[in-house]
């Protein structure tokens, strides 16, 4: 038995990437696990989902037009109702300047794109402890 598909089964993860290539990538890893995965091409389609759906976790791309993946996540911690939950970046660059300005606004980790499917499953191990009591 896999034991980290059945406690991922149902978990709400929500990809923010404006790469179709990306979001599809991740959809496809996280469904596999038993994950109910929503995606958004923007941080503003992602804040009405957030709003909606509440996802526990968020992987969102920092580079992203209108509202970038630092713009977006400040805005998640900012708002008292989502401020806990795990916002994980992407990005296609491994910069320490990237990484520091990801800490500022909040985010809880750093993924540089392409990421493996180790990784972006460890991120939720990670983040998501108390998934199983959902």
């Amino acid at each position: 038995m896999n034991v980290s598909a059945s406690d991922l089964a149902g978990l709400k993860v929500l990809v923010i990437d404006d790469s179709k290539t990306i979001r599809r990538t991740a959809e496809t890893l996280l469904k596999k696990e038993g994950c109910e995965v929503l995606t958004a091409v923007d941080g503003f389609e992602a804040l009405a989902k957030i709003s909606d759906q509440k996802p526990a976790i968020i992987f969102v791309d920092i580079m992203m037009p209108r509202l970038d993946g630092y713009q977006t996540c400040a805005l998640i911690k900012n708002n008292p109702q989502f401020r806990a939950t795990p916002v994980i970046m992407l990005s296609s660059k491994d910069g320490l300047f990237d990484k520091a300005r990801g800490r500022i606004v909040g985010a809880e980790q750093y993924l540089t794109k392409p990421f493996t499917r180790d990784e972006l499953l460890g991120a939720i191990h990670r983040h998501v402890s108390i998934a199983a009591s959902h």
